[in-house]
């Protein structure tokens, strides 16, 4: 009886073996003006994704707002609420992984999910953005020897993207109608099927 479990655990550990590694995480984000969803890159960004993860699960992106636009630029958002007020963060600011995901080939590129920062390297916590088009000056070492890290990437819904990013906006880029993201959800998990 007792080497039952055992066997079983390892016909577990194997059936999931063959069955390949979890796809990466993806996250859906509703917002006023439909939906998108970005796949995660943990193996670039661990520490970066993590933290995004946390702030997912917590629910604290829901009710926030797209605060900044520049339509040949980015959209930026995660962080303040319609009336432009900054939302508390819960966890400590990530340390700046932009040369690491670089190395692994993640760039600032259209559609490329990456973490918003102070002039201060490892000031990001909750606030991100979606390039909307090539901002190569972004990668490391970018201007001040850090660059943006950059830890995902759009994989459906960039037409929401770019319907976000032609709002019409005024001083400091803010959008002239709140662009509200209504909730940001994980995917469930899905593993790649095992090949014959």
């Amino acid at each position: 009886m007792r080497l039952r479990a055992p066997l079983f655990l390892a016909l577990a550990a194997m059936a999931a073996l063959a069955a390949g590694p979890a796809a990466n995480p993806r996250v859906v984000f509703t917002t006023s003006l439909g939906k998108f969803t970005a796949e995660l890159d943990p193996g670039a960004a661990p520490a970066t994704v993590a933290n995004f993860i946390e702030y997912v699960k917590s629910g604290h992106y829901a009710g926030t707002t797209f605060h900044r636009i520049i339509p040949t630029f980015m959209i930026q958002g995660g962080g303040l609420t319609p009336d432009l007020k900054e939302k508390a963060t819960t966890r400590p600011p990530v340390r700046n992984e932009a040369r690491e995901a670089l190395a692994k080939g993640q760039k600032n590129v259209r559609g490329s999910l990456a973490m918003a920062r102070t002039s201060a390297p490892h000031s990001a916590t909750a606030q991100f953005f979606v390039n909307v088009v090539d901002n190569p000056m972004l990668d490391y070492p970018s201007q001040d020897g850090w660059g943006y890290c950059v830890f995902g990437k759009v994989v459906a819904g960039m037409d929401t993207v770019d319907k976000i990013r032609m709002v019409k906006t005024g001083p400091g880029d803010v959008p002239a109608t709140p662009v509200i993201i209504e909730k940001a959800e994980l995917e469930p998990a899905v593993r790649p099927k095992a090949k014959p």
